[in-house]
């Protein structure tokens, strides 16, 4: 069924703005950023380290957009 979905025209338009949009996001944070793994354990402390990572990732997009 999920197959089928994304096999239609309307869902190859919709997958394909996910290569542009989500996961642009993960390839930038774990190979720019050199985030392969998570450095803490359990599952506040990850959320916290994974928030800081997009947080950084978002103040550095703000950054380039002003300048």
């Amino acid at each position: 069924m999920i197959k089928s979905k994304i096999d239609s025209l309307k869902g190859r338009r919709q997958y394909s703005k996910r290569l542009g949009t989500i996961e642009l996001v993960f390839g930038n944070i774990t190979i720019n950023k050199g985030m392969d793994r998570f450095t803490l354990r359990g599952k506040t402390k990850v959320n916290a380290q994974w928030q800081t990572y997009c947080l950084i990732h978002n103040i550095k997009k703000l950054r380039n957009h002003l300048h």
